[in-house]
């Protein structure tokens, strides 16, 4: 009985009079329908906050140094994953509709991981066989530090400071996770752009870093217009053109770093 609540009702007659109520014939209890969960009288999480996502709305209370923070922003499966990468290779409609309210970071970190080792792999070999006169070659592991340093940086690095200006410049819609995942997705076309790059054919290199640049590009500008274009029209085009340029250093650098 202690653990069931209930709910009390007064029999009052027509003068509102309590003087002659008996207990034992005008009181009823009935079960209380108050939900018993405590969860569920949580306060939402204010939508505010830069990690916020639909599904994490009405999730309980999480800190910064546990498990369960950091675990909601890998909350997606890899079928999913998947689709999201169909959709950035193939865009066919807008990347933010395609994440739906859930932009993971499983999907960026992995890609960017891929990007890194396969650059390091695929630069060592263009090392080798612009060096294949030498008696001893020597590898070079500032190609893996370099390359986390400027994947890594650019995925995760800029698309806090890109937020942080659509914010101040007054884009309510502009979310730090789905900056992140649009910048991550944008990496898969330099996976198989570098496992082509490695040749000693200069001009033809040049032209696989372009096509990689062109459509990674293409991709950040669809996806990046409706959070630009909330900001006023002079500052939507100078953001554009910064994050294209910052895209094309990004391109320039891959080639020159890697496969020069």
């Amino acid at each position: 009985m202690s653990n069931r609540g209930y709910d009390v009702v007064v029999d009052v007659d027509a003068e509102g009079d309590l003087g002659h109520t008996d207990l034992q014939e005008d009181l009823e209890f009935h079960s209380s329908t108050f939900d018993d969960n405590p969860r569920a009288s949580k306060i939402p999480r204010d939508s505010s906050s830069p990690f916020s996502t639909s599904n994490s709305t009405l999730a309980s209370k999480r800190y910064l140094w546990t498990l369960s923070f950091y675990a909601q922003f890998f909350d997606v499966d890899t079928s999913e994953v998947l689709r999201r990468c169909r959709v950035a290779v193939y865009p066919r409609s807008n990347f933010l509709d395609i994440l739906d309210g859930n932009p993971d970071l499983y999907g960026p970190f992995w890609i960017a991981t891929t990007v890194i080792f396969i650059l390091f792999i695929t630069g060592t070999i263009s090392q080798y066989l612009a060096q294949r006169g030498v008696e001893h070659f020597a590898y070079d592991f500032t190609l893996l530090s370099g390359a986390s340093g400027l994947i890594y940086g650019y995925t995760f690095v800029l698309p806090v400071a890109l937020w942080g200006v659509l914010r101040w410049f007054g884009s309510e819609g502009a979310n730090l996770l789905e900056c992140w995942a649009l910048y991550g997705y944008a990496n898969l076309i330099w996976i198989p752009v570098a496992l082509i790059s490695w040749s000693p054919i200069n001009i033809l290199n040049w032209v696989f870093v372009a096509v990689g640049f062109a459509l990674s590009a293409l991709f950040l500008v669809r996806n990046l217009w409706p959070l630009v274009n909330a900001t006023d029209m002079r500052t939507s085009r100078v953001l554009l053109v910064v994050v294209v340029a910052l895209h094309a250093g990004l391109a320039i650098a891959i080639k020159e770093f890697f496969f020069a």
